[in-house]
């Protein structure tokens, strides 16, 4: 069964072209995955190879020494300018068991089929391969979408897309074939002079409406908008903006990999260990 349609392809490509010249000055988010990445990736021992940096955006993505790093981006001029290929997630162009590490930081969110994504990403790994992703996850832009409810109260329109939530981004792990998998959440708080400020940080991350039912906003209604963010400000007249970045991991299958002990296996009863101790105290 096909998955439903939510984005334009051909939009999301577009807007990753025109955000690609300028991207270093809007980059904060990818940023701050990467470095969650590289903290998740510097608590594994043993080395990696072959890696496919998925959803490249410049390049940025530090390989261990001595790696060969194959990237991937949806956006023609991003692919090119970090030396890689353009392709989409859920289309991987990969054989089966290419890499002993994929990462893949702040594209995830933005694709028709996540659970597609997800095992492709598990099939091009090779037996006890890692997987590391990061991507804006729900709950984020919450004053964002306070101030399009009110501007937009009479006539609502879908201009931001759904977000998956860490609880599902974890199950989707699983669904997908990855053994240990761990999903945990990381808030980032961006703090914003205008309404026109958050907009141009999402149009230079690539990340503004790629709705496939994508209607444009009017000039009253994006005017209101900005004055009803406006009013969310704080004393010293910036807005608080929230961004919840969901890191996922999770391993290909191999045998050698730790299995969880079977069901009636325990030695100790949860009963026991509830019961009061004995006060020794003197």
């Amino acid at each position: 069964m096909s998955s439903p349609t939510i984005f334009d392809r051909n939009a999301r490509r577009l807007h990753r072209d025109r955000a690609q010249p300028d991207f270093a000055a809007h980059d904060f988010l990818r940023a701050a995955m990467l470095d969650g990445l590289a903290e998740r990736l510097d608590a594994v021992t043993r080395p990696f190879r072959h890696i496919l940096d998925l959803g490249c955006f410049d390049g940025q993505f530090p390989a261990p020494p001595g790696a060969q790093v194959a990237r991937l981006d949806p956006g023609f001029a991003f692919a090119r300018a970090a030396g890689g290929v353009q392709g989409d997630e859920d289309r991987l162009p990969f054989a089966d068991r290419s890499f002993d590490l994929v990462v893949s930081a702040g594209v995830l969110d933005q694709i028709d089929d996540l659970p597609g994504a997800l095992t492709l990403i598990r099939r091009v790994l090779r037996p006890d391969g890692l997987f590391l992703g990061a991507f804006v996850g729900g709950g984020s832009l919450p004053r964002l979408r306070a101030a399009l409810r009110v501007a937009e109260a009479e006539r609502p329109v879908a201009r931001l897309h759904p977000q998956v939530d860490v609880r599902s981004a974890g199950d989707l792990l699983m669904r997908a074939g990855f053994t240990l998998p761990v999903a945990d959440i990381e808030t980032l708080e961006v703090r914003y002079r205008d309404f026109g400020r958050l907009l141009g940080d999402l149009r230079g991350m690539g990340a503004s409406n790629m709705l496939a039912e994508r209607r444009p906003i009017g000039r009253a209604a994006l005017a209101a908008a900005a004055a009803a963010f406006a009013d969310l400000a704080d004393p010293d007249g910036r807005v608080s903006e929230q961004f919840n970045l969901i890191f996922l991991t999770g391993w290909a299958p191999d045998p050698s990999q730790p299995l969880p002990a079977k069901r009636g296996s325990a030695t100790a009863s949860l009963a026991d260990a509830l019961k009061p101790k004995p006060d020794t105290a003197r």
